[in-house]
């Protein structure tokens, strides 16, 4: 039951996610400033084509797809090999980003006072760190 429910919590989540990456592709602005790192200066240190966006928003929204076969949609089985291995790397991808890469990104990062390493710190490292989390208790529980 408990796996169920952060199944379909993870799905929502993800593919929420992968609908902001899409809304992206085609043109859309909201979110998108916040969600790139900068240096102390304000210039951006990614700086991602519309193609990156999509390829994020794909992976995203199959992640939620991966998690909604899991939660509700029974009747077609995953294969053993990826239900298993994608059970423990798409939360590993995420512990990864939570983390981040000393600098810019993760609770671990150096550059603390830009607007995006304040949303960071208070949204979206919380935010990876929670579906890492969920992701391996899926996994352990194994409804």
């Amino acid at each position: 039951m408990l796996s169920t429910i952060l199944s379909l919590l993870l799905s929502i989540t993800l593919i929420a996610l992968g609908l902001i990456h899409f809304n992206w592709v085609l043109g859309g602005k909201w979110g998108f400033e916040a969600a790139l790192p900068t240096n102390e200066n304000g210039k951006r240190v990614l700086n991602p084509k519309k193609i990156d966006s999509l390829i994020v928003g794909l992976g995203l929204s199959a992640f939620g797809a991966f998690y909604l076969f899991q939660a509700i949609i029974t009747a077609i089985e995953m294969p053993y090999w990826l239900s298993t291995y994608g059970g423990w790397v798409i939360p590993s991808i995420f512990l990864l980003r939570a983390v981040g890469d000393f600098k810019y990104v993760g609770f671990f990062k150096k550059i603390k006072s830009t607007p995006f390493a304040k949303m960071d710190i208070k949204l979206f490292s919380p935010l990876c760190l929670f579906m890492a989390l969920a992701g391996y208790a899926i996994q352990l529980l194994g409804d």
